[in-house]
């Protein structure tokens, strides 16, 4: 099996899921996120208010079309969508899964919304985010896992169920 990249909003649980997902599977974990923190040498926040919404979003896409990884769940920002060269090269080497859940969940889940490092222009609230790329996070999917699970084990098993569907 190739790469696994898991996308969906910011609190779908893309990072948590990955690392139990790559446990599972005996494969890597890359988090994308973290690849851009490691570049510029600052937290994700940080970046995003130096450079701004869409040169972030640039420089997001800019390392993600770099990842050159086999056998390893990935992990992208939730923005990995706004850019069509990152989610390009993601296609190319992995299987993209969505993680569909519910705005109202991510709601509640999201309590730092202005400090985690969430690509977003101001006076944009989480559902404005949501409505804008829940559309995109539907096209580029191989996969669609759907719910509002709140046990990470019923994600992870959701995801493995799909993954064997295909």
């Amino acid at each position: 099996m190739k790469n696994i990249t898991l996308i969906g909003m910011p609190g779908s649980g893309k990072s948590t899921v990955g690392v139990l997902l790559a446990k599972s599977l005996g494969f890597g974990f890359v988090d994308t996120d973290l690849l851009i923190q490691q570049k510029e040498g600052e937290l994700l926040q940080q970046v995003l208010d130096r450079l701004g919404t869409e040169a972030f979003l640039d420089l997001e896409a800019d390392v993600i079309a770099g990842v050159n990884c086999e056998k390893s769940v990935i992990a992208p920002g939730g923005s990995v969508v706004c850019r069509e060269k990152g989610i390009r090269r993601l296609k190319e080497i992995s299987t993209v899964v969505y993680l569909n859940i519910p705005c109202p969940v991510l709601e509640r889940r999201i309590q730092n919304m202005g400090s985690r490092g969430i690509a977003f222009q101001p006076g944009e609230t989480l559902e404005d985010v949501y409505r804008y790329r829940a559309p995109l996070y539907e096209r580029y999917a191989d996969l669609v896992v759907d719910g509002d699970r709140d046990s990470l084990e019923a994600t992870l098993a959701a995801v493995l169920q799909a993954l064997i569907g295909l």
